[in-house]
C-alpha cells in the first residue's frame, strides 16, 4: 500500500514536472541554439579544461545542450576570477558560488552540486574537528585556486597543492598533518583503494567546509532569466535519467526527486545488486535538515528510486531489480583515468 502510494504521490510529481520542463522548453524550442562564454577557475576535479576531470562543468554542458544552449568556458587564475567574472567580457560561470556581489550582477540556478571538504589523516590521526580553529598549528594540504573563504587566519597551516593526488602524496609522506578532500573524492578513493584506504588512511565524517554550486548568468543579458528557469527544468530529470550517475561516476546518489523533502536513494541501473547500497552519494547535505551533516543524514530506512516507482524500504524493493547488471560497468572503474593516486 505504501509503495503505491509512493509511486501515485510520484507520477504526480512528473507530470508537475513535465508540465514545468515543456514551460521551460519553450525557450529552447523556438529559438536558435544560443551561445555561452563563461569563465572558471581550474579546479580539479570539478572544472578544468577538456579532457581533465571537470564535473561541474561536465554536467552544466548537459544541462544547457537539453535547452539548445552552448557554452565554452574560459580558464582563468584564481586572482583573476571575479574581476573576470563581474565584467561584461563573459555572459556568466557553469561552476560558482553565490554571494551578495555576484547577485547584483548575475542570476543563479537552483545549487546543482554541493562540494563537501572532509579531513584526511594517516592510519591513527585525530579526525575528530567539526571546525579549524581544532586544528591550530597543523599542516593541513588544499587544493590550490579554491575559494576556500577566511580560513588563513583560522588556526591551520595551509599548504597549496596543484590537485588531490598531490594532496594525498604530501599527506603520506607525512609531509602535512592532513588533507582537505572533496566528499566526491573521498569516495573514489574509499571505493576503488580500499584496501589502502582501510589501512593507510583515516577519513573524518563531519565536512569542515560546505558550498553549493550553480550555474550563473549575467542579468543584463535579455534570454537570462529564460534560460535560468530552463536549465533548472532539466536538474530532477538529470538524476532521474542517471545522467548525474554518469558523470559523477558513483553507482549510488541520494536525491529528492519527487519534491516531498525527503530524499530517496538512486542506482546507477534498475540492476541495483542483491543487497542495499553500502556507499550512496548524497547531492545535498542538507536534505533535511540544514544543519545536519551529509555524513549523519543517512535514514534508518531509506525509500530507494527504481523502475519508475519509489520503495519505502529495501524490503519491498521486487526481487528482478535485487540482480547484477552485467551490461554496465562499474561506475567507479572510469574512475582510473580521472584519478592518480599513488600509494
Amino acid at each position: 500500500m505504501c509503495t503505491s502510494i509512493a509511486r501515485l504521490r510520484y507520477l504526480s510529481f512528473l507530470a508537475a514536472a513535465l508540465i514545468v520542463a515543456l514551460a521551460g522548453g519553450i525557450f529552447s524550442v523556438s529559438a536558435q541554439t544560443v551561445q555561452l562564454r563563461l569563465v572558471s577557475t581550474s579546479w580539479s576535479p570539478f572544472t578544468n579544461g577538456p579532457g581533465q576531470p571537470r564535473f561541474a562543468l561536465d554536467l552544466v554542458e548537459e544541462g544547457l545542450k537539453r535547452i539548445r544552449v552552448s557554452s565554452t568556458t574560459s580558464i582563468v587564475e584564481p586572482a583573476q576570477f571575479t574581476q573576470a567574472l563581474l565584467s561584461d567580457r563573459f555572459d556568466g560561470s557553469a561552476a560558482v558560488w553565490r554571494d551578495a556581489e555576484r547577485e547584483k550582477v548575475l542570476l543563479f540556478s537552483q545549487p546543482y552540486l554541493e562540494n563537501r571538504l572532509v579531513l584526511v589523516g594517516r592510519k591513527g590521526a585525530d579526525v575528530s574537528a567539526t571546525g579549524m580553529s581544532a586544528l591550530k598549528g597543523r599542516r593541513i594540504a588544499i587544493v590550490e585556486g579554491y575559494a576556500y573563504g577566511d580560513i588563513d587566519n583560522a588556526g591551520p597551516t595551509f599548504v597549496r597543492l596543484r590537485n588531490d593526488e598531490a594532496s594525498l602524496t604530501e599527506l603520506l609522506r607525512a609531509g602535512v598533518d592532513y588533507a582537505l578532500i572533496d566528499e566526491l573524492v573521498v569516495e573514489y578513493i574509499v571505493s576503488n583503494y580500499s584496501k589502502e584506504s582501510q589501512t593507510r588512511l583515516e577519513i573524518g565524517k563531519t565536512p569542515l567546509v560546505i558550498r553549493q554550486l550553480f550555474f550563473a548568468v549575467r542579468r543584463t543579458r535579455p534570454d537570462a532569466e529564460a534560460i535560468i528557469k530552463s536549465f533548472n527544468a532539466q536538474l530532477r530529470g538529470m538524476i532521474v535519467d542517471r545522467t548525474y550517475h554518469r558523470l559523477l561516476h558513483v553507482g549510488w546518489i541520494r536525491a529528492d526527486i519527487d519534491g516531498d523533502g525527503v530524499p530517496e536513494y538512486i542506482p546507477a541501473s534498475d540492476k541495483a545488486g542483491p543487497t542495499a547500497p553500502q556507499h550512496v552519494y548524497s547531492l545535498f547535505s542538507s536534505e533535511p535538515p540544514a544543519s545536519q551533516p551529509a555524513s549523519k543524514t543517512i535514514e534508518i530506512s531509506p525509500r530507494f528510486y527504481l523502475g519508475g516507482s519509489i520503495y519505502t524500504d529495501w524490503a519491498t524493493v521486487p526481487d528482478p531489480f535485487k540482480v547484477h547488471d552485467s551490461q554496465s560497468p562499474d561506475p567507479n572503474r572510469s574512475t582510473a583515468t580521472l584519478f592518480k593516486f599513488v600509494w
